[in-house]
């Protein structure tokens, strides 16, 4: 279950850290998509020049994201092909299909209205340009469907015939594919996480724009930032709310799909008393098998079951099943416990994130109520709330990272639930210096593409949102010196000439003299 230096493990790290990193940027380009559609759509609507403003500061950050997100794509594309070709052969037949929509009918569909969005807003009616950003904000969702489709299978396969001469999975019925009971539980939770991740980045980046001396001394700025932190928390608590609905329908799917996942997220390793406590914390050690943790009564049976009764199953018992199941099936005994520590601590991370989120955008909406003000002298009478929700701009990173986790390392052993095994799954061409080689590359390739990132939205962002600012530079303090005796310079001379101005005609020619 450690990753090491062998062919399997490398391959294992590259589709972790590709897939990652990929999916830092997918959720903020559905989330600003939304956002900056819903924006723009209300200036249509109102015509409020505010909101025009805001619609073309925010779709800025979203191209940066977009831009990056496609990149990442076509590298996780690559390894693949390269690191997982059994695992490409056998389930071709079935990703032939939800692959080939997302391609021709989604990302073309994405690709195509994002251009004309971008570089069309004085050539239509502010209606027709509104529609522009809402296809593109359908093109990105559907992609989201498709590729789920794909992942759906993986966890919950349907729809499907194995080929007897080949092994290998053939497609059944296409509708079974998409009809897939996983994929419509985990569709509106990963939608509702990118709703969430939007409205925090507009959120946490005003704050932070908001301790910038350049925004202090413009009310221009203050309230055009302050409409965005009020506008991101709405955004962001709305898809706080349902994350936390659809995340508790997919619980209730897995708990009767992977019981092993489930038992893992909460370090169940013996069948729990009924009514079932809720680890709170727990120190777990995997070799040993067992946990010592501090729990809630009742609370893991209100969660899993919606009542004060039942019990878990735990993964000892699971584990037995599974060996049952398929150990004869396979030809040999297999490891069907997951990696518990990850799974365990990234659900925690998870719900704390969307915790943290709805949190921080009901603060943000209390301190720019309107029985403030404008909102605007509040905020930045309180600095340490903006540093917070400055902070919380990264809070839906480590939820939809540790989503993601649970998601993929939940399903140890298998590639395809019950069907293939990740080691089955793997290349046999590639080799440890190739994998070690590319792994290097795609990491220094991720550090530069993150580095862009950060640097282009941080100068959009100290721009303003009229782009006429100038980013915060750190000088020297030889600079520093210079620039006060300029300024000095420049006081006195400014000092003589009113001086100068206040006298007579004829004291002035003296002075000049």
């Amino acid at each position: 279950m450690i990753v090491g230096l062998s062919i399997l493990g490398l391959s294992r790290f590259q589709f972790a850290m590709t897939t990652i990193y990929h999916f830092f940027f997918i959720p903020v380009s559905i989330g600003l998509a939304l956002a900056v559609a819903i924006m723009e759509t209300i200036y249509a609507v109102n015509k409020n020049p505010l909101y025009l403003k805001m619609a073309k500061f925010w779709g800025k950050i979203f191209l940066l994201s977009f831009a990056v997100g496609v990149v990442t794509g076509i590298i996780q594309e690559f390894q693949f092909g390269m690191n997982w070709s059994n695992y490409s052969r056998f389930m071709g037949d079935i990703f032939g299909a939800p692959l080939a929509i997302e391609a021709l009918l989604a990302f073309f569909l994405e690709s195509t209205f994002i251009g004309v969005w971008m570089f069309t807003w004085d050539r239509f009616k502010p209606g027709v340009h509104a529609l522009f950003i809402w296809l593109t904000w359908l093109g990105s969702t559907l992609s989201a469907i498709w590729i789920l489709a794909a992942n759906s299978f993986m966890q919950h396969p349907t729809g499907f015939e194995i080929d007897k001469a080949t092994g290998h999975v053939r497609l059944r019925s296409f509708m079974d594919v998409v009809a897939n009971p996983q994929l419509w539980r985990a569709f509106p939770h990963v939608i509702f996480a990118a709703v969430m991740t939007g409205g925090m980045i507009i959120l946490g980046m005003s704050a932070f724009a908001m301790l910038h001396k350049r925004t202090q001394q413009h009310d221009g700025d203050k309230a055009f930032f302050t409409k965005s932190i009020r506008f991101g928390a709405v955004v962001a608590l709305v898809g706080a709310v349902f994350v936390t609905y659809a995340g508790d329908l997919q619980t209730q799917f897995i708990i009767k799909d992977q019981p092993m996942k489930f038992a893992a997220t909460e370090a169940i390793y013996e069948d729990t008393k009924d009514p079932a406590p809720w680890a709170v914390v727990s120190l777990i050690n995997e070799n040993d098998k067992t946990a010592k943790s501090i729990e809630i009564p009742y609370m893991l049976s209100l969660l899993s079951y919606h009542k004060a009764s039942g019990s878990v199953k735990g993964m000892d018992t699971v584990d037995k099943e599974l060996h049952e199941q398929y150990d004869a099936k396979f030809g040999k005994d297999m490891n069907y416990y997951v990696p518990v520590n990850a799974l365990f601590w990234s659900f925690r991370f998870m719900a704390l994130s969307a915790a943290i989120s709805g949190l921080a955008s009901i603060l943000a909406l209390w301190f720019t109520r309107k029985g403030k003000g404008d909102g605007t002298g509040t905020l930045m009478n309180y600095r340490w709330l903006l540093w917070i929700m400055g902070a919380c701009t990264f809070v839906p990173f480590i939820g939809t990272t540790g989503g993601w986790l649970i998601t993929e390392l939940g399903r140890y052993p298998w590639i395809v639930y019950g069907l293939l095994t990740i080691a089955d799954g793997v290349s046999p061409t590639a080799t440890v210096p190739g994998l070690l080689f590319t792994n290097i590359v795609y990491f220094l390739l991720f550090l530069l593409l993150g580095a862009v990132m950060i640097f282009y939205s941080r100068r959009v962002l100290y721009q303003g949102p009229d782009g006429e600012g100038e980013l915060p530079v750190r000088q020297s303090k030889a600079a520093k010196a210079a620039k006060a005796k300029s300024t000095d310079s420049a006081a006195a001379g400014a000092a003589a000439s009113a001086a100068i101005a206040g006298k007579s005609g004829a004291e002035r020619s003296v002075a000049l003299s």
